[in-house]
């Protein structure tokens, strides 16, 4: 922070009008109002010195935080896209507001982008020079030794009858942890650098983290995926249910790995107050790096993903695809597979909804709302009615209802796998509460449908991040330059022996801790102690005579 200087005497430096001298108050707007009068260079340098200040560098790291806050609270599009999708349905007036301001898309949004880019160049700015001062700083010699060692914060006196070069000799000894350089007939002594350095190196490293968490945005990808159990899935763009890559990332350099989801256990707890609660999900997987390469196996669990190709895979959610067989108005087999159906966020026993796509059947097309429920069970709704809901996630008596429509289900135009489109078909009715095994008979000789069963679905997130391990390895050092930063004492000592009025040599020991700590004192008075000791072979040897801390 720049201040006005003076001349001894108190007077202040003038231009003869009252004013600072040119020079002297130009930069006195370091930290509060923008200087005035100064060329288009001059306000450059202005801005520059603001921004690459460690208070402005605070104050952007303060709102990357800040920004990551509704990052956490809200659902994100990159992690979840039907949870986004489901918010809109549950706020529509609030939804289009928080996507104008990104907050679907906080970490790719251009705010705070910003705010990173800018954080990045003022870190930059402040630890480069800051560097290169510590640098010159190593390389430079240690103080000369001040004239009047008694006034450092510790300070001891002894004479001795050994030489003044004997007294030099065994103080390099003595203090050999020291940085030392002779001056005449005394010892200056620096010790500490790490201190300074930790700083620098945690500054640096977390100039690296930036710089690898850019480069795993820019050239990586993330995609998310269903996959039925049973199912397979090969690493190429179309087998991917969303995918989101980096903005320097090639799509078509996709590691070529595949793998199966074999099978899928999920457990909850059944007792207690917890009742419900997921406990455990895994997931048995036979994968390849590549074509034809060994088949491998791994088991999928939460925390512990399958690392493949450059390629980790998370597992993000669980749910049920109850396995439907569907004949036509001409009694043939026009679908016979396992539907993925959505669960209910806001429903703790997880009752799902899903649709039915059968185009192919004859005389016209048919599609099928469900609801599927885990373990189905009668109560009673808010109106009094009795009601069939789920009370436990686990499938332990798994039914389903369905609703039946007839004619142009749409398929021409895209459309969500999730959602039936009935504006240009006929309800054809509901069914009853159908169990695994049970088969409805559809009005009008439409033909029939039977629940065969179920399977369980994992849902997964591919993320290819290069710079992870640089980010790990940047991560580390930070946490190592805060250990030296905090835990390091820089400090300087000095030894002077000079010959008494009585031929013998005056000793003068001297410390200067640079942080206030106990141990700088009980250090110098330890290594004043032992130089003494070191000295004692002449028999008049006195003790420290003096000494202040």
């Amino acid at each position: 922070m720049a201040t006005t200087s003076t001349r001894k005497g108190g007077k202040k430096r003038t231009d003869g009008t009252g004013g600072p001298a040119a020079g002297d108050g130009a930069d006195a707007a370091g930290g509060a109002g923008a200087p005035g009068g100064l060329s288009p260079l001059g306000w450059a340098r202005w801005a520059w010195r603001i921004l690459t200040s460690m208070r402005t560098a605070l104050i952007l790291l303060f709102l990357l935080a800040l920004g990551a806050i509704p990052g956490s609270m809200l659902p994100q599009r990159v992690v979840s896209p039907d949870q986004v999708a489901q918010y809109y349905t549950d706020n529509p007036s609030l939804a289009p507001w928080l996507e104008r301001f990104y907050l679907f898309d906080v970490y790719s949004s251009p705010w705070y982008a910003a705010i990173y880019l800018l954080l990045f160049v003022s870190l930059t700015g402040c630890v480069i020079p800051r560097a290169l001062a510590h640098l010159r700083l190593v390389r430079a010699r240690p103080p000369k030794t001040p004239r009047n060692l008694g006034r450092m914060p510790y300070s001891a006196r002894f004479t001795t009858g050994a030489e003044p070069e004997r007294v030099l000799e065994q103080g390099r000894s003595v203090f050999k942890r020291y940085r030392l350089e002779r001056y005449g007939d005394s010892l200056s002594g620096e010790a500490g650098y790490l201190r300074e350095a930790g700083n620098v190196i945690f500054h640096i490293a977390l100039l690296g983290l930036l710089v690898s968490l850019a480069a795993g945005y820019a050239f990586g990808y993330r995609g998310n995926m269903l996959v039925v159990e049973g199912d397979g899935f090969a690493n190429t763009l179309t087998s991917y249910d969303s995918f989101y890559p980096g903005v320097a990332a090639d799509q078509d350099d996709l590691a070529p790995f595949s793998f199966t989801l074999d099978s899928f256990d999920a457990k909850f707890v059944e007792d207690g107050g917890f009742s419900g609660q997921a406990e455990s999900f895994a997931g048995e997987m036979t994968y390849k790096d590549h074509p034809g390469g060994p088949e491998r196996h791994h088991t999928l669990e939460v925390n512990k993903p399958l690392s493949v190709g450059g390629v980790q895979v998370y597992l993000l959610g669980h749910a049920y695809a109850p396995e439907f067989e569907v004949r036509d108005g001409e009694g043939e087999v026009v679908f016979d597979q396992p539907v993925p159906f959505l669960p209910r966020s806001e429903d703790p026993g997880k009752t799902a909804d899903g649709v039915v796509k059968v185009p192919d059947a004859l005389p016209e097309g048919l599609g099928f709302e469900g609801v599927f429920l885990p373990t189905a069970q009668e109560r009673t709704g808010e109106d009094g009615e009795p009601e069939l809901a789920s009370v436990f996630p686990g499938a332990e008596d798994p039914a389903v209802t369905l609703t039946a429509y007839s004619g142009d289900l749409g398929m021409r135009q895209a459309q969500s796998v999730y959602q039936l489109d009935t504006s240009r078909m006929e309800e054809l009715g509901e069914s009853g509460t159908l169990r695994p095994g049970d088969t409805w008979e559809l009005p009008d000789g439409a033909g029939e449908v039977t629940f065969t069963g179920y399977k369980d679905f994992a849902t997964l997130q591919m993320t290819h991040n290069p710079g992870r391990l640089p980010a790990l390895l940047s991560a580390s050092l930070a946490v190592l330059g805060l250990l030296g930063t905090l835990f390091v004492r820089p400090r300087r000592a000095w030894v002077r022996a000079s010959a008494g009025p009585d031929g013998r040599t005056v000793v003068e020991v001297a410390g200067l801790g640079k942080t206030e700590s106990t141990a700088n004192g009980q250090e110098f008075h330890r290594l004043a102690t032992e130089l003494r000791d070191r000295l004692r072979e002449d028999p008049a040897a006195d003790g420290p005579a003096s000494s202040k801390e």
